[in-house]
């Protein structure tokens, strides 16, 4: 006989594959009598299950959504296909960006039996994924790995291939994994130059534990860091500029991951954008089809001018 927490499984089961249920046909598919049916009916829902149920000879059970969300019970086949969804959507972004897949996948790998995370990792080996426009591509189960990471508190030793193709190999302590909507960006600390980092992910090949606990002192706003870092970080001028638009207007015209954001009094903003020349931000500027102001440095001021000059001259 089974105990009554298995019991309980095998009913939530039951009412979780078709629409209803009399009372007599669940007795007869777990082999109790009718009354210990209603008695596990009655427990389901002090666990927080809504259980309807009709009277009647052709009445029954009838399991319903609820206010929150309870425990679910998975059959192999059905928690390989949600494991294997929330990947996709972690990897695509498909569901706008926020980390709630990773999360929730992170949570299911932890408790997926060892033969279906091993049915897991066989189809991580056999899928395929074509580039394409949304950007650079992740190797499968990289994500994970990297939040498990984040989530131990253990130093790691990270292989990482920089943007002009240099491979390294650094001890890092892990922290954050921050997606823009584009990318997905690992922010660690450094080792050994002591400096928090971000790296981008489908540059990483490999990160192995040490065994050693991370040093996560005095840790960075990480999506602060991975903004300052993508917009400025790969070029050699940075400008500051004044919209007369508050922070959120201020980001749907200049992107996180484009500018750095500071308000600067209720109704402006400052932002820090980095470009390759005078010239070249003076162009992006005006593009923004808005009023600004150049704080500095000169060079951009007067660039930004002679562009506009330009622009006027071409229009008159």
């Amino acid at each position: 006989m089974l105990s009554s927490s298995a019991r309980l499984l095998r009913l939530l089961s039951l009412l979780s594959a078709r629409p209803s249920w009399t009372c007599a046909e669940l007795a007869g598919r777990m082999e109790v009598t009718d009354r210990t049916v209603r008695r596990d009916v009655a427990r389901l829902r002090d666990l927080g299950y809504f259980v309807d149920s009709e009277a009647g000879p052709w009445g029954g059970y009838r399991l319903r959504a609820g206010s929150r969300v309870p425990p679910l019970i998975l059959d192999d086949e059905e928690a390989l296909a949600v494991a294997v969804g929330l990947r996709e959507a972690a990897l695509s972004d498909a569901l706008g960006g926020d980390q709630a897949a990773l999360s929730a996948l992170l949570k299911l790998r932890q408790v997926l039996p060892r033969r279906i995370a091993d049915r897991l990792g066989e189809l991580d080996d056999a899928f395929v994924r074509l580039p394409g426009a949304e950007g650079p591509q992740i190797r499968p189960g990289l994500l994970l790995e990297l939040a498990v990471a984040c989530r131990q508190g253990e130093r790691a030793r990270l292989s990482y291939c920089d943007g002009e193709g240099r491979s390294t190999v650094r001890d890092v302590d892990p922290y954050r994994l921050v997606h823009t909507g584009r990318r997905w960006y690992f922010v660690a600390r450094d080792v050994s130059r002591g400096q928090w980092r971000t790296f981008r992910a489908d540059r990483v090949d490999r990160l192995q534990p040490t065994g050693h606990p991370a040093d996560l002192t005095d840790a960075p706003d990480p999506a602060q860091l991975v903004s300052r870092n993508t917009a400025n970080g790969p070029y050699p001028l940075s400008a500051t500029v004044r919209l007369p638009v508050p922070m959120d207007q201020a980001l749907r015209l200049v992107p996180a991951t484009v500018g750095t954001h500071r308000p600067d009094g209720p109704g402006a903003t400052l932002v820090d954008i980095g470009g390759p020349d005078p010239d070249g931000l003076a162009r992006y500027l005006l593009g923004l089809g808005t009023p600004l102001r150049v704080v500095e440095p000169e060079s951009v001021r007067r660039a930004l001018a002679r562009r506009a000059r330009e622009l006027a001259g071409e229009n008159a």
